[in-house]
């Protein structure tokens, strides 16, 4: 994400503050060296992939794709299909469908036969729908969401800042000890202690998302704003200190750090 999001260098906005000058498209494309672990996905029951060969794809404005050397495929497992689609930037992409026992994932897994000139470090390579994969393997541990951008971050720092939330008039939180997650590419976001958080005015709602960096985080909403915050009960091994510790949307509340809002 921070090549290719928030202003990275890879992104359709790139920071001016650079003393270069990248010459090429607005859409830039970067095909990084192999990504460091051992990767599988595995659909009923059946590994599809297994490669430790796998190279990020990192397209402007867009998530890193992981795509795999043609060999790390389970070939007897797929099935070419008419379905195409083109790319200005990659060329014309071929689709195979994936077939194991009773479940069929159609147009799961894509190629470029023949990419254009610019992209043609992609030929042999072919790429899966993240979604249409039961389970994916980084090592021995399941990943959710996507794979880990080895250039994306998440720090988390303890700190003394007076953080007030507020809906209207009404204070939802108040802390001098929350702790500070810095994530690659997005603002800062301020986790406060669930004692120091109205807990008598939230309640649990059915929403939930996954973070492949901070795990998977359920929501909380007041009687007028749903899914005003979010929190971690069990969150990954490097976000352990924001265990229980809510995190407001600062589009729905006012959220003050040491008396200025913060976005």
């Amino acid at each position: 994400m921070s090549l290719t999001l928030g202003g990275g260098p890879l992104a359709a906005n790139a920071p001016s503050t650079v003393n270069y000058r990248i010459d090429g498209p607005a859409h830039k494309l970067f095909f990084r060296r192999p990504f460091p672990r051992r990767v599988r996905a595995v659909l009923n029951g059946e590994t599809v992939v297994d490669t430790d060969r796998g190279m990020l794809l990192y397209e402007s404005n867009l998530l890193p794709t992981l795509y795999v050397p043609e060999e790390d495929l389970r070939a007897a497992l797929l099935t070419p299909t008419d379905h195409t689609t083109h790319c200005p930037f990659k060329g014309d992409a071929s689709y195979r469908t994936i077939t194991v026992g009773d479940r069929v994932e159609e147009n799961a897994v894509w190629h470029y036969p023949a990419p254009i000139e610019t992209a043609s470090w992609l030929k042999g390579y072919a790429a899966l729908y993240w979604e249409k994969i039961d389970q994916w393997l980084d090592e021995d541990e399941e990943v959710l969401g996507h794979l880990r951008d080895p250039y994306h971050r998440v720090d988390i720092r303890t700190s003394s800042r007076k953080v007030v939330v507020r809906a209207g008039d009404v204070v939802l939180a108040e802390s001098s000890r929350p702790f500070v997650l810095s994530e690659t590419g997005l603002p800062n976001r301020y986790y406060i202690p669930r004692d120091d958080v109205r807990n008598d005015v939230l309640s649990a709602t059915r929403t939930s998302t996954v973070c492949p960096y901070k795990g998977t985080a359920s929501y909380v909403r007041t009687a007028a704003i749903d899914d005003v915050a979010w929190l971690y009960e069990q969150p990954l091994a490097e976000s352990l200190p924001i265990a229980g510790a809510v995190a407001f949307d600062t589009s729905k509340v006012t959220v003050e750090v040491d008396g200025v809002k913060v976005d």
